[in-house]
């Protein structure tokens, strides 16, 4: 069997290709600038369409797994051709390519589609997105369900966890504390903070056995962003009092956030025999693991 997984020098990527390779899988790592550390590695530009059709002429993928896309939500909201070109054209000439192959799709997207008016998403909820980034991804789904006939869209929140040169939430906080520097962090803004190696787990759950539809993984404790940045602070024995508590509309974005785009995993706790960790488990494997 042969994966192709785009975005594997990615947070989310990383994680999965290690994974697929323990268990023993043949998987092709698609990279633009940043070269993976595990699989078979493909140099693959998102921009290039024509790029994209060789590479998957010539591997053949049975399984897809789209993780790379353009995160940075400023970014998105500044650069909007660009967020369109990398999120939504180059995921519809993907989704083309794997439904000529005959192949599974995954695609992993975000909660942002969401607008956080109600918070705890069930994955039949109505999407709403706020930002430039949460429309692209949204797009993207769209693409996935109307070009593809068997696949899977991955919805998950804040995800964090080690990688070797990209730098998450936890480490962001850790660092400053370490230094004694006063940080603002959000208090009204409410996420379901995921482990990437327990998502990871999930996803390879979902993949193993071809299911198909909806899924949100993603951890299963809704927190605010301060009261995570505390638990952070208090697992590494590092001064609260650095902590400042900040409104997001205190925020000098251009893109606008949900207030709670906190998921509901209720599916997946019955659906997966993996089951999401809380945000106390994910913090003791993280820092454990340090």
């Amino acid at each position: 069997m042969k994966y192709l997984v785009t975005g594997s020098a990615g947070l989310i990527g990383n994680q999965l290709v290690y994974d697929l390779e323990k268990s023993g899988e043949i998987v092709y790592s698609c990279y633009n600038n940043l070269k993976p550390i595990y699989g078979i590695p493909i140099q693959l530009d998102l921009l290039d369409l024509e790029g994209i059709h060789k590479i998957f002429k010539k591997i053949q993928p049975d399984i897809v797994i789209h993780s790379a896309s353009l995160t940075d939500v400023e970014k998105c909201e500044v650069e909007q051709k660009l967020a369109n070109s990398l999120n939504v054209t180059a995921t519809e000439v993907i989704a083309k390519e794997v439904e000529q192959i005959g192949s599974y799709l995954m695609y992993i997207s975000t909660d942002y589609v969401f607008d956080g008016n109600q918070g705890l998403y069930k994955e039949t909820d109505l999407t709403n997105p706020l930002s430039n980034y949460g429309t692209t991804k949204l797009s993207g789904e769209k693409i996935i369900q109307d070009k593809t006939s068997r696949w899977s869209i991955i919805r998950t929140s804040t995800p964090f966890g080690k990688h070797y040169l990209k730098k998450t939430f936890p480490v962001w906080v850790y660092e400053n504390l370490k230094i004694n520097k006063k940080i603002n962090i959000l208090e009204n803004q409410f996420t379901s903070p995921t482990y990437v190696p327990n998502l990871s787990e999930m996803i390879l759950e979902i993949i193993f056995h071809r299911l198909e539809g909806f899924f949100h993984l993603a951890g299963s404790t809704k927190i605010s962003r301060f009261e995570f940045a505390k638990m952070i602070a208090t697992k590494f024995d590092l001064n609260l009092s650095l902590l400042n508590p900040v409104k997001i509309d205190s925020m000098p974005w251009k893109a606008i956030r949900p207030i709670d785009s906190s998921l509901d995993i209720s599916k997946i706790n019955t659906v997966l025999k993996t089951k999401p960790y809380t945000i106390n488990q994910s913090l003791d494997d993280y820092v454990s693991n340090q």
